[in-house]
């Protein structure tokens, strides 16, 4: 799996899917960096197959509207910190993978993980 993951997520969040050995891009590496708009993501993200994960809900609206970006994974935990947030994703990783393979749209918050699409 590829992952782009949005400017409002930590870099650390990017390396430790790359530790995980997943293609990721953090939308500070972009040309634009975290300007990036929104549509120039979901171009990326549909031509390379790349998941989104961002905490933007314009993504989840871009989805039903357009079915873009390609695949959508929504964190929806609020503010937490950046150790949480890497702990959340290391404990759920192989839930969030398999959703991921077999649904569009997955939404992950401190408690749950809802696959939509």
């Amino acid at each position: 799996m590829k992952f782009i993951v949005d400017a409002q997520l930590p870099r650390s969040l990017a390396a430790f899917l790359r530790d995980k050995g997943f293609d990721v891009i953090h939308t500070s590496e972009l040309p634009d960096g975290n300007d990036t708009s929104d549509a120039e993501i979901n171009h990326l993200s549909v031509s390379d197959e790349r998941i989104v994960i961002s905490k933007d809900g314009d993504f989840y609206d871009y989805f039903a509207a357009r079915k873009e970006p390609y695949k959508l994974l929504h964190i929806r935990t609020g503010n937490i910190s950046n150790a949480k947030l890497i702990e959340l994703f290391n404990k759920n990783i192989g839930t969030i993978l398999r959703e991921l393979d077999e649904r569009d749209v997955v939404e992950i918050d401190q408690h749950y993980l809802i696959a939509l699409h």
